[in-house]
């Protein structure tokens, strides 16, 4: 089981509607796929109420169960579990971000959010995990400037993944009705985007954090000096929309329930 988590310290990045989505996605690709919504609003898991299927499970965890959910999650079978943390740097996003196999940091391009994404990087390299960040909400083509400052500023940061996820209306009513854009419209180009986006989440994964070593003179000097430059000066974009609430859970329950004696299986189990 794999374990990604999507969390920045600013708010209206679009955390849960690219947590939603790219569940979809990884879901029509195969995996088993959980969500856990850590986000006091629950955005979520109202998502999940509004779906009409219950093949992309949503459940609220607060930060003491975290562990143990994951444990219940894994004996089940889930293959992929996406996290969705807070917009801010609490108790909650730290719990998300020690369990994360991979973190991704979503910005959009605009000088806060970049800020904001030097701050949250500095939380995950403090506790050694992997991170990518992840360009959201691009505008359209005729301002493309601000966008290649936002990808020269993440990119100085360290890994970012593709494609640039552009804003389009897809992802709101997607949200809205709860379903991926991957089902809203399977042809349209926002479906491709999150495809494409599952893709390089996949292929990070698979290639896993690299053991953490001293840096060599040369990397040092040159992450001192990444760490130096200023963020690139966008002109700040629109400001977060309200996300909302509630739902109770399943998962913690059962992992926190005294375990049932079993009867021996029939057929071991591969390794």
């Amino acid at each position: 089981m794999r374990t990604i988590a999507f969390v920045t310290q600013k708010g209206g990045a679009g955390k849960s509607t690219l947590a939603s989505s790219i569940a979809v996605a990884a879901r029509r690709a195969g995996e088993r796929v959980f969500i856990i919504d850590m986000d006091p609003l629950q955005s979520l898991v109202k998502w999940s109420k509004a779906r009409k299927t219950a093949d992309v499970p949503v459940e609220h965890v607060p930060p003491a169960k975290l562990t143990k959910a994951l444990a219940a999650l894994e004996k089940k079978g889930v293959t992929l579990v996406v996290v969705d943390a807070p917009g801010a740097d609490s108790e909650n996003s730290e719990a998300a971000i020690r369990v994360a196999d991979l973190c991704i940091i979503p910005a959009r391009p605009n000088v806060f959010d970049l800020w904001a994404s030097e701050l949250t990087r500095a939380s995950i390299k403090d506790k050694k995990k992997d991170y990518a960040f992840l360009l959201n909400q691009c505008p359209p083509a005729q301002q493309n400037a601000r966008v290649e400052l936002g990808v020269k500023a993440l990119q100085a940061m360290g890994a970012l993944l593709t494609p640039l996820v552009t804003a389009r209306v897809d992802y709101q009513e997607a949200a809205r009705l709860g379903l991926g854009v991957s089902e809203l419209h399977p042809d349209g180009a926002a479906a491709q985007e999150m495809r494409e986006l599952w893709s390089s989440v996949k292929r990070r994964l698979k290639k896993g954090a690299a053991p953490v070593k001293a840096p060599t003179k040369a990397e040092a000097k040159a992450e001192a000096k990444a760490d130096a430059k200023p963020v690139a000066k966008l002109a700040p974009k629109q400001e977060t929309q309200p996300e909302d609430a509630p739902q109770e859970a399943v998962v913690v329950a059962e992992a926190e329930a005294p375990a049932k004696p079993q009867a021996k299986p029939a057929v071991k189990k591969a390794a």
